[in-house]
């Protein structure tokens, strides 16, 4: 089969396409077909072996390996078809269109995927075609996680910092879809794709900065990693509630000993990315009340393009790779 490789760390220029050998799955695996992978700033950073969030690189090199990457297949969000024969108590069927997260596996970057049964894997929403499917997972899951964590209510006003992404987009969408009130804070070339995804206040940082506002939020979904924690909570209203999706180590710290730090509750948990979870994003897909937001789709032999577009940090959406 053709993947999109990388044998080394390094720049966008290491990834490669490449004949390797296609998954042999067993009798608990369901063979995938993949049509389309988002390509994330995750993909980025361990194709790089460089991560914002400085206290992930000593575990995951590690884990991944030292000098090179053992799986040289990058890629945990994807759509395709079912390639396999299934048991008659699958789920799934041949041919069937489905959507999902390979976990740390990775290995979406290829014409095929081989993942245990068991992992979050859906069919695809009726009115999403594979592109749109493949960015929901990894936007939609953990967006859901921090809303989810923060008890976002009806009524209730929340600050996203860095709504730009790809997680923010998503949790824009379910907090309006929450009836609650969202203000994000971007850069102003996200605007436009911000206020599309439903935004009720944008503020650009590079003119306003929000900690000297005279506003209270009942939340806080912070994506930005340099953000000064003590100033983000300033912001809150007395029973708001903050939560990071890039937690730096002093933050992690600060969670666990929380009652002696500050009065809100701060999160910092990562997604359990259950297949629950994407099941509630599927409905909420269907009914209309998301919309998967793409800017751009590349095919396989255009993978570094794709990579440096996302380390741009211009995108206006997600990037997908379109797989042969």
């Amino acid at each position: 089969m053709k993947a999109v490789t990388f044998r080394k760390y390094g720049p966008p220029e290491v990834l490669q396409v490449e004949e390797v050998a296609s998954p042999k799955p067993n009798a608990k695996h369901v063979l995938v077909r993949v049509r389309a992978a988002e390509v994330t700033k995750a993909d980025c950073e361990f194709r790089a072996f460089h991560f914002a969030v400085k206290w992930f690189s000593l575990p995951l090199r590690l884990a991944f390996g030292i000098r090179a990457p053992r799986n040289p297949i990058l890629g945990g969000y994807f759509s395709g078809e079912i390639a396999s024969e299934e048991p008659p108590d699958s789920p799934f069927k041949k041919g069937d269109p489905v959507f999902g997260c390979s976990k740390m596996r990775f290995g979406a970057y290829a014409q095929f995927l081989s993942l245990p049964r068991n992992y979050t894997i859906k069919h695809i929403p009726n009115n999403a075609s594979f592109t749109e499917a493949a960015t929901i997972p990894l936007g939609g899951l953990n967006a859901l996680h921090f809303l989810n964590k923060l008890e976002l209510k009806k009524g209730e006003h929340i600050l996203i910092n860095g709504g730009g992404g790809s997680i923010g987009l998503y949790a824009i969408q379910l907090a309006k879809a929450r009836g609650a009130a969202v203000t994000v804070v971007d850069k102003a070339s996200k605007r436009s794709i911000i206020e599309q995804a439903g935004a009720d206040r944008f503020i650009d940082y590079a003119e306003t900065d929000f900690t000297q506002e005279a506003i209270h939020y009942d939340a806080m979904l912070d994506m930005v990693v340099s953000s000064n924690l003590r100033k983000c909570l300033s912001v809150l209203a007395p029973s708001g509630r903050y939560a990071t999706g890039n937690p730096r180590f002093a933050d992690l710290m600060k969670s666990l000993f929380n009652r002696f730090y500050s009065k809100h509750p701060i999160y910092t948990a990562f997604a359990a990315e259950s297949p629950a979870e994407l099941a509630e994003l599927k409905t909420l897909v269907a009914s209309g009340q998301l919309t998967p937001l793409v800017d751009a789709t590349y095919p396989m032999d255009q993978a570094a393009e794709a990579h440096r577009k996302v380390e741009s940090e211009e995108r206006n959406g997600s990037i997908v790779l379109e797989i042969d």
